[in-house]
């Protein structure tokens, strides 16, 4: 049934569905709005992996600070 997947012309009736619903005028306001929420999700996502290096993993320091040295006798 779905073997070849989809093709040019399911696409081409997948486009001319969603401009039908959506109307024309809406169309360039929404790729704008989604393209906005995909930049702030990236510098967001940056942000987070920048604080996650900048700051070492919690109880990391505690542990090496207050670990008993091993006699080895």
């Amino acid at each position: 049934m779905l073997r070849n997947g989809l093709e040019p012309w399911h696409l081409l009736i997948v486009a001319i569905v969603v401009i039908v619903l959506f109307g024309s005028k809406k169309l360039p306001d929404t790729a704008r709005s989604l393209g906005r929420s995909m930049r702030i999700l990236k510098s967001e996502a940056k942000a987070l992996k920048e604080e996650n290096a900048a700051d070492p993993a919690p109880g990391t320091q505690d542990r090496a600070r207050t670990a008993a040295p091993v006699d080895a006798d």
